[in-house]
């Protein structure tokens, strides 16, 4: 992948992460929790935060000292 392409991709996947904790703060916030619903939420978030990391490591190069 390129470093734009790299880049755009982090850029939605952080958005999405974004999208994910509202989607959970208003599950939390409602009187009907589905717990169910919020564990897997949360766990799309925690896979979206892994990505993310994986990416943004593929940004930085490798320097040996």
């Amino acid at each position: 992948m390129e470093i734009e392409d790299i880049a755009r991709r982090i850029y939605i996947l952080r958005q999405e992460h974004r999208d994910l904790d509202a989607a959970i703060d208003a599950l939390l916030t409602g009187t009907g929790r589905d717990q169910l619903q919020i564990a897997r939420l949360k766990k799309r978030k925690l896979r979206l935060r892994d990505e993310i990391s994986m990416l943004e490591d593929q940004l930085i190069p490798d320097i040996i000292a």
